[in-house]
């Protein structure tokens, strides 16, 4: 069986495996309002046929939360660690983890030196948000209680704005890059 390309990029750490949203709007995340002590759990629905657990917006948290800790080294102690090569750092600077090679040996997260890789088990089935690819159903947004979904411009500028890849953008005042 073959996997599509955005299945197969995403399950290898890219966030942009979907290529680029053709309407100029992007799925909105409020990290503050996902980590708060308000939401206890995710209770959000999704529309994507292949997720009735939720977890595809549940796994782009945990993508974007990522991406805003890691601290893009310059020469990457985590890479250096990994004995099969599960993660790569792009020329862009960002650090991507190929869960398919990744064996859980925690190599990576003993050899970086900030705590921000934290050791993870490869569930036995991912499910990866698809940004409603096609379907432009979202589901998610009205159903999240607390708001920390919505539709944004693609040109969404403020403090503590990040856009990751070209169908997101989150919003974190949990770490600043420029003061670590």
């Amino acid at each position: 069986m073959e996997m599509n390309r955005t299945t197969i990029d995403q399950l290898h750490g890219d966030i942009d495996a979907v290529g680029k949203k053709e309407s100029g709007k992007k799925l909105f995340i409020d990290l503050d309002i996902c980590s708060s002590e308000v939401c206890e759990e995710c209770v959000i629905k999704c529309s994507y046929f292949y997720h009735p657990w939720n977890n595809g917006v549940i796994s782009l948290i945990e993508l974007a939360t990522y991406a805003l800790v890691c601290r893009q080294c310059e020469e990457p102690h985590c890479v250096n660690a990994c004995p099969k090569d599960a993660l790569e750092k792009k020329e862009d600077g960002t650090l991507v983890r190929h869960t398919v090679r990744c064996v859980a040996c925690r190599s990576c997260s003993h050899a970086c030196p900030y705590g921000t890789i934290y050791p993870e088990i490869l569930p036995r089935m991912s499910n990866i948000c698809d940004y409603c690819q096609d379907r432009g159903d979202y589901t998610c947004i009205p159903t999240c209680p607390y708001g920390a979904l919505a539709l944004a411009d693609e040109d969404m500028e403020g403090e503590n704005i990040f856009h990751l890849g070209n169908r997101l953008v989150v919003h974190s005042t949990h770490w600043d890059r420029s003061r670590a």
